[in-house]
């Protein structure tokens, strides 16, 4: 497939045409990279957050974390294209898993595409979108935290962004970036609140 090809296919066909392409029964996350072309940034977020949407999932979140993190801060840096160090590059995932993950986020990514549209576009382009990267760095840093349900909510919010980044799209930008600094906010308030149950406690 072309550059020109892989650039107007909808994002849940690219998707599966990344499985198709797949050259044995896993993938590194640089071959992944180096299939996207100039939809790298928006795509590749896409990639790594969707595992972190499924609920009480554990290890598969914290390993794609760091990798997400590591490129939100690409965005925040202004960079054109991700890159990522030979060790984060090099981690591997198995064709199968990326087939259960076109197969299952196909429908409701194609529900997304078809309600979404060119607007706002200024939320998608520098320097708001540098911004828009502080966010996704604290979101994926959410993800880390190995505590039960802590993936999911700031997962689908990178994935939210980054359907709007490739679409062009201000509105979802602006939707993922409202869901995922409201979770954040929420974490900040419960732990201020069980810091203080806990000083209560024991006299503080």
């Amino acid at each position: 497939m072309t550059t020109s090809d892989a650039s107007i296919l909808a994002i849940s066909d690219r998707l599966d045409s990344l499985v198709a392409e797949a050259p044995g029964d896993s993938v590194s996350l640089d071959w992944i990279l180096s299939q996207l072309h100039e939809r790298a940034f928006g795509l590749f977020l896409l990639i790594l957050a969707l595992p972190c949407c499924i609920p009480f999932l554990y290890g598969i979140p914290q390993i794609v974390s760091l990798p997400l993190m590591f490129v939100s801060v690409q965005i925040l840096l202004g960079r054109r294209m991700p890159w990522l160090p030979r060790k984060l590059g090099a981690r591997t995932v198995s064709t199968a898993g990326l087939a259960s993950l076109a197969r299952r986020a196909g429908p409701w990514l194609r529900r997304i595409e078809a309600v979404s549209r060119p607007r706002l576009g200024a939320l998608t382009r520098r320097p708001v979108d540098q911004l828009v990267g502080l966010g996704l760095v604290v979101f994926s840093a959410s993800i880390m935290v190995p505590l039960p349900g802590t993936n999911t909510v700031p997962g689908f919010a990178v994935v939210v962004v980054a359907m709007g980044l490739l679409q062009r799209d201000g509105v979802l930008v602006l939707v993922g970036a409202i869901l995922g600094t409201t979770w954040i906010a929420t974490l900040i308030f419960a732990g201020a609140t069980l810091a203080s149950l806990i000083k209560a406690w024991i006299g503080l």
